[in-house]
């Protein structure tokens, strides 16, 4: 790699991708909706658009060897248009100007949403199917996506799709600040029989797998074509890591507990009276959250470790520390 192009490179995943890649001295490119001076100051060269204007993106992608596409909308509520536009529309705007460009690498980063079904997942892998029943169009968004980009790979373009499973770690802007917030607040209830085991992944162990999917698509190409989990590599008991992090952070424990059929009933609920009366605003809890509050989604890293020798080098614990000093 000599030359690449990050599309939403300013996001919390996206820069750590661009810090890791400066420190290799390899010319950045970073696509964003805002202008990011912490970016530039790594070296990298931003430039503010929207992946949804093809022309935008043909310019960007002007002699660029590889692309890693990170830019996405997430969330667990909005309008369908909305997600289809960005993680569907913007992923073709992304494919194309790769093709135009004779662009040879392209790593993609997708979620292990596109495989949860609403059942438990242990140690599941890369041989289970696309979920084809959707509470969010998160999910369903990205999966339309991610076929598009596997289906790609060929001799033109080699193309692979990175699901990292609830990435954290200091900065973030989503995951760790909401479950404050909400833990301080005393709005947060465990939901099930807190038994449930899901993958975490902090974030600079993610970006480091962006990079080895990227330099296997260049030498060996054996990740053409493939769809990588990725995480810590052990799961953790989801209310149990949640309880240290609120120990550590002075947030007072959660007190409460709802069964997960209550939960799934009073998502049901509030997701409809919200389509009627806020649309805009997300529901306190819905389908999709109760089932990954209480169910257990958990992955293999068995294939990325093989393919291009992906081992989490921080670890949860040393992450842990990081998280709660920078907080």
């Amino acid at each position: 790699m000599k030359r690449v192009l990050v599309t939403g490179g300013g996001g919390f995943v996206g820069s750590h991708i661009v810090r890791l890649l400066r420190l290799q001295d390899i010319e950045c490119l970073v696509v964003g909706r805002n202008q990011y001076p912490e970016i530039e100051a790594l070296g990298a060269q931003c430039f503010q658009g929207d992946i949804c204007d093809p022309s935008f993106l043909l310019d960007c992608c002007r002699e660029v060897d590889t692309v890693f596409h990170v830019a996405a909308l997430a969330g667990i509520w909005g309008k369908w248009d909305d997600f289809y536009r960005i993680n569907v529309l913007g992923t073709e705007n992304v494919l194309a100007a790769c093709k135009k460009n004779k662009i040879r690498h392209l790593v993609y980063t997708s979620t292990p949403s596109v495989v949860f079904n609403g059942e438990d997942i242990v140690n599941g892998d890369e041989r289970l199917p696309y979920a084809d029943q959707f509470l969010c169009h998160y999910a369903k968004s990205k999966v339309m996506a991610e076929k598009m980009v596997l289906g790609e790979a060929g001799k033109e373009l080699s193309t692979c799709a990175i699901r990292p499973h609830l990435v954290w770690g200091p900065g973030d802007p989503h995951l760790i600040p909401r479950l404050l917030e909400r833990g301080r607040q005393r709005q947060l209830k465990k939901v099930g029989d807190c038994t449930n085991l899901v993958d975490i992944s902090y974030v600079e162990n993610v970006a480091e797998a962006h990079i080895l999917a990227a330099q296997n698509l260049e030498t060996s190409g054996t990740a053409s074509g493939q769809a990588y989990f990725i995480s810590q590599g052990k799961a953790v008991n989801l209310w149990q890591w949640i309880d240290e992090l609120f120990q550590r952070m002075d947030v007072p424990p959660i007190q409460s507990r709802v069964s997960f059929p209550l939960a799934y009933a009073a998502g049901t609920l509030l997701e409809g009276l919200h389509r009627m009366l806020k649309p805009a605003q997300e529901p306190r809890m819905t389908r999709f959250l109760a089932e990954q509050l209480a169910k257990s989604h958990c992955f293999s890293i068995a294939k990325a470790r093989q393919d291009f020798g992906y081992s989490p080098r921080i670890t949860t614990e040393e992450g842990m520390e990081r998280l709660c000093r920078s907080l």
